[in-house]
């Protein structure tokens, strides 16, 4: 997965809202350089970047605009109620888990496990890979954790149904958490 999205998902990321997220940047890498510059820029105390040209901060607006998430509807909490993450993930992915951290699991596995879909595979088994490929973008560079190798399950928990992933405020939860990041 973490390149382009297969045509094959094109629809249930549409309706996910994470379309153009998923086309963001395709073709280019990040610079860890300029990522360390503007980190170095930040300030806590105001929540801006003070760049040369001005004071400079990240809005909802920005994960609307520049990554196309979803900023109305129903926030996303971190807070989940004990669940049994194994028979999750076998309904929504269809994978018997025994690598479960907790309530996350490794990015290399989902990328490991869920290979591009081919065209003969089948309604079912493209749902389960959309459901992957949105997970990844969550633990991969959306919201990543500190990790950086591992990603919540309880984003899996709003994949369920693709049309409802839609109505949730993906872009604040994706603010909210590069803000508790950077500070």
């Amino acid at each position: 997965m973490f390149g382009p999205s297969s045509p094959l998902i094109e629809n249930y990321l549409r309706k996910a809202g994470f379309w153009h997220v998923a086309t963001v940047g395709r073709g280019w890498k990040l610079d860890p350089k300029i990522i360390s510059a503007l980190i170095e820029r930040w300030r806590l105390e105001t929540h801006t970047f003070h760049l040369p040209c001005g004071e400079c901060t990240l809005t909802l607006k920005d994960m609307q605009l520049q990554l196309g998430l979803p900023v109305d509807g129903s926030a996303l909490t971190r807070s989940v109620q004990s669940v049994d993450w194994g028979a999750i993930c076998y309904d929504l992915l269809s994978v018997i888990l025994d690598n479960i951290y907790g309530d996350r699991i490794e990015l290399g596995w989902l990328r490991d496990t869920f290979l591009e879909q081919g065209n003969d595979s089948t309604e079912v088994e493209r749902m389960r890979y959309a459901r992957a490929y949105i997970l990844e973008m969550n633990g991969g560079y959306l919201m990543p954790d500190l990790s950086q190798n591992l990603v919540h399950l309880r984003w899996l928990l709003k994949l369920i149904d693709f049309r409802a992933a839609d109505e949730l405020s993906w872009g604040s939860a994706v603010l909210a958490i590069l803000y508790l990041e950077m500070c």
